[in-house]
């Protein structure tokens, strides 16, 4: 569905059926220089399970209109001015790598909008390489190129993938070009500038979970058992043999991650 946010036009999946607010909608968010496809096979498992979903494109990522945010504290302050447009009062976050920066903004800032927040493949800090932030200013593609190859494990890089016709690294790669130029570059430097993490983690009182790819070259294992111990909770799910993309990498692990996180909750 489209969504008109600071007089841009949002696009926000619902997984395939119509949006009704009944409880804590599960809401997704969308890493560094992707978009609401990065949780397609989550947003379409839940949606067709009774769960409402919103997986919402970003300013100038995926479908969506608008200049790209600067700051993760920005991008948490307009998840939920889009809370507030669609008038729902509190969510269940699921975030991944920077998306996972913004959760956890968005549960120490606003406690009350956020009951229940789950990090997927990040950590408390994403320091990124300064060739690669340089690379997606000057030489966009070349940094989507080698994001996608770090970002896959093993299993990524054999193509063996549970969408038909499809293979994770040119999906990946589609993903990422389609959105505007300048799109990645904010996005990692945002990633980089933020540094609340540690005192967002101390401060947050939710139920919280940590799932974790264990071939992760981008936010490594250690870094998310980190994440974890600063959240104070035993919510850990570790994949084996997955790399940093793992929604589409192994969505059916994820997906049974999360069912059992939500349920319990």
């Amino acid at each position: 569905m489209k969504i008109n946010i600071n007089n841009e036009v949002i696009f926000a999946s619902t997984g395939g059926r119509a949006f009704e607010i009944k409880g804590h909608p599960l809401w997704f968010i969308h890493g560094s220089g992707q978009s609401h496809l990065s949780f397609i096979l989550q947003g379409r498992f839940f949606a067709n399970r009774g769960w409402p979903v919103i997986s919402a494109d970003m300013p100038s990522h995926g479908l969506s209109s608008g200049a790209p945010l600067a700051t993760i504290e920005a991008m948490s302050d307009w998840q939920i001015a889009l809370m507030d447009e669609l008038g729902i009062e509190k969510v269940q976050i699921i975030g991944h790598s920077q998306g996972g920066l913004i959760g956890l903004d968005m549960a120490y800032r606003y406690p009350d909008r956020v009951s229940q927040l789950s990090l997927v493949a990040t950590a408390l800090s994403i320091p990124v390489n300064s060739n690669l932030i340089e690379m997606a200013k000057n030489k966009e593609q070349s940094a989507i190129d080698a994001m996608i190859d770090w970002g896959h494990g093993p299993e990524g890089h054999n193509h063996d993938n549970t969408m038909p016709g499809q293979n994770h690294l040119n999906f990946g790669v589609q993903l990422m070009a389609a959105n505007k130029l300048g799109a990645l570059h904010a996005d990692l430097k945002a990633c980089v500038d933020y540094t609340n993490g540690h005192i967002a983690a101390d401060n947050i009182s939710c139920p919280s979970q940590i799932i974790i790819a264990q071939k992760d070259k981008m936010t490594p294992m250690k870094f998310g058992l980190k994440a974890a111990e600063a959240l104070n909770t035993n919510n850990i799910t570790v994949i084996e043999n997955a790399g940093h993309m793992l929604p589409s990498e192994h969505p059916e692990e994820v997906n049974r991650a999360l069912r059992t996180f939500f349920t319990k909750s």
